[in-house]
């Protein structure tokens, strides 16, 4: 039987929800027609990979105006871009502090300062009294870090920087990419598929 001694978690699709269709219809709105062949939920294309590994907000949307033809402002694009981020699994969140009198828990998330923002704003009003970070013992964001999930490095990083040890370590995330990238390490894992809590997983 496997010793689980700390759990690394994703953000979208397993402690808030998100929904890509949404997003892409509010581009749609503002005439980008063609939003699917920039991104989707699990594969996005270099412009969006570069968001979530450090580029400039201020490039993000220069290079969308670009690559759509349309004289979109910044906050169009944003609030477009902004519309995938739904509610917070309160019963999710509500779970993370008794998990952390058993485990050590971090967040490792592919995302991107536009999204970090507008996650934060949403729990600060969910939860006023604390950051959304202080529910971890550290929080890890793609952007920040400069590797997104399923590179390697990105799950060695949070290892590494805490000494863990991968056959101890339980990942949970909702993309099968990034659960076959971290079981390679050696990490345990839970693929959270539609319809799955990880208030239901038993930790």
């Amino acid at each position: 039987m496997q010793t689980t001694r700390s759990i690394i978690f994703d953000l979208g699709g397993v402690l808030l929800d998100i929904d890509f269709r949404v997003t892409e219809k509010a581009f749609e709105q503002i005439g980008v027609t063609n939003f699917h062949a920039f991104f989707n939920q699990f594969h996005s294309n270099e412009l969006f990979s570069k968001l979530e590994t450090g580029m400039d907000d201020q490039l993000f949307y220069d290079d969308l105006r670009a690559g759509t033809g349309l004289s979109l402002t910044n906050d169009q694009i944003r609030d477009a871009w902004n519309a995938l981020l739904l509610d917070f699994r309160t019963e999710s969140i509500a779970l993370l502090p008794q998990l952390r009198n058993k485990y050590k828990i971090y967040l490792l998330s592919n995302t991107n300062e536009i999204h970090l923002q507008e996650f934060q704003r949403k729990y600060n009003l969910l939860s006023p009294e604390a950051p959304f970070d202080e529910l971890f013992d550290a929080a890890y964001y793609s952007h920040r870090i400069g590797f997104r999930k399923p590179n390697a490095a990105a799950f060695e990083f949070v290892l590494e920087k805490h000494g863990l040890k991968a056959e101890e370590t339980l990942f949970i995330d909702d993309s099968i990419n990034n659960i076959e990238a971290a079981k390679a390490l050696g990490i345990q894992t839970v693929h959270l598929t539609p319809g799955m809590r990880i208030e239901n997983l038993g930790l």
